[in-house]
């Protein structure tokens, strides 16, 4: 499928600055923290880092290739990646591909839900009602009713669809001023958490290996799981980007970049969060609670708390919306391309149809938790592992090289392949067996 002009990013910042977007969301800002809150603080950090560096120098550059290769989204590419070995073969991709975009999808309904939730917050703080209540009652008086974010939910699906309209170009634009502000945003509320007494044993915890924990199975499987989900290799979303990159990047270096900035991201998001619970007494593993009840609470107790509040929101709201914009497109383009009679306006409006019609029926915490769960053990992590087989197993390696290799000074080979055979590949199967084990489990 060839590709319009508008359909290309225009620059290579402008890339990097949406893929971030992408990739930075909830995961980084109450998963990070809670994850590395539970599993050893700095020695989580390690294993983090030693997962990042694979997944994204091995793992995310081949999905940004593949879909460069076939200048679309999730459906073509398991069609093109398959194709290398037999026509047959390519149509049985094709069909594969259906998981982990169902996967893109039914995350963004969830996803939705959560992002009216912030929306929510960021208003009630504009008004200060937020820095009056009881955060837990406040938090619990809407999530667990049903239809009590309608306005807000429809706000988010219908505003995000809307930055999608002109496709790389209008992604770009609106990720050039969301990513900057984010960034701006954390550094500002990390500066005012470091002034809080007892803030330091917060660094402690962050920033001191606590080596035995190592030693524990557990805290590389989060950090690993941790590491997928925050770089958004999952098989689906970061492909379609890529079908949006220029023929003379390299797609390596381009992953690294992204890599580095979600992890400063995740980072700095910790920076805010973890030190503010120790400086609190607070629960750092306490998951979305941490950012409805427990900051709120915290910014009600310190001066200019709403406008922190109100920064804090602007931040989360940004974050939430880049992400589900990489949903949405990596859905939306993949539909035109298989079904190329449908405008795009036709298909973001069928994309609207379906969130809203699914996700306002989910709303309440204890329907889109177990949503977000289902999603996240099965079809995810499926997902990613049929897209880590499809381009190191299935995929001829010439192919595959060729294709990293344009735009790059010192070409990749077999170290580079070998890597996404043996260790990125086997990293996905044992993250799928876990998610589903410890489903049986509990």
């Amino acid at each position: 499928m060839s590709h319009k002009k508008h359909s290309m990013f225009s620059s290579r910042w402008g890339f990097i600055l949406s893929a971030v977007g992408s990739a930075v969301g909830m995961a980084n800002v109450w998963g990070f923290p809670a994850k590395m809150g539970s599993n050893g603080g700095g020695a989580f950090l390690v294993a983090y880092l030693i997962f990042i560096a694979l997944f994204s120098a091995v793992g995310l550059s081949a999905e940004y290739a593949i879909g460069r290769r076939s200048r679309t989204g999730t459906l073509g590419s398991y069609r093109n990646a398959w194709s290398t070995r037999s026509e047959t073969m390519g149509k049985a991709g094709g069909l594969l591909g259906w998981l982990p975009l169902a996967g893109s999808m039914c995350i963004a309904i969830g996803y939705a839900c959560i992002i009216a939730y912030v929306l929510k917050a960021f208003f009630n703080s504009l008004t200060g009602q937020l820095m009056t209540v009881d955060t837990g009652a406040w938090f619990e008086s809407f999530a667990t009713n049903d239809y009590s974010v309608v306005p807000f939910h429809v706000i988010v699906v219908v505003g995000t669809l809307l930055t999608l309209l002109l496709g790389a170009k209008s992604i770009e634009k609106s990720n050039k001023i969301m990513m900057p502000v984010f960034f701006i945003i954390f550094v500002i509320l990390a500066i005012r958490v470091a002034m809080l007494p007892g803030a330091i044993e917060g660094y402690r915890f962050m920033f001191t290996p606590r080596w035995e924990a190592l030693k524990d199975p557990m805290v590389w499987v989060w950090a690993m799981g941790q590491a997928f989900f925050s770089l958004s290799v999952t098989g689906s979303g970061m492909i379609v980007y890529g079908a949006y990159l220029g023929e003379e990047e390299d797609v390596v270096h381009i992953a690294l970049r992204t890599a580095i900035f979600d992890t400063i991201a995740a980072l700095v998001a910790a920076l805010v969060i973890i030190p503010a619970c120790f400086a609190y007494g607070l629960d750092v593993g306490a998951g979305p609670s941490l950012l409805f009840v427990t900051l709120p609470r915290i910014l009600q107790d310190i001066p200019l708390g709403q406008v922190f509040a109100i920064i804090l929101y602007t931040a989360m709201t940004f974050a939430g919306v880049s992400s589900l914009q990489n949903m949405f497109e990596a859905v939306g383009e993949s539909l035109q391309h298989r079904f190329p009679k449908l405008s795009r306006k036709i298909v973001l409006l069928l994309l609207c149809v379906i969130c809203l019609g699914f996700g306002l029926q989910m709303e309440t915490i204890s329907k889109w938790g177990p949503w977000m769960d289902i999603v996240s053990i099965y079809i995810i992590p499926i997902g990613a592992t049929l897209g880590a087989l499809s381009w190191f197993w299935v995929m001829k390696k010439d192919d595959i090289l060729a294709e990293i290799n344009k735009g790059v000074s010192h070409p990749h080979g077999k170290l580079w392949h070998n890597a996404g055979r043996y260790l990125y590949v086997p990293c996905a199967i044992i993250l799928c067996c876990v998610a589903l084990g410890m489903k049986v489990a509990f």
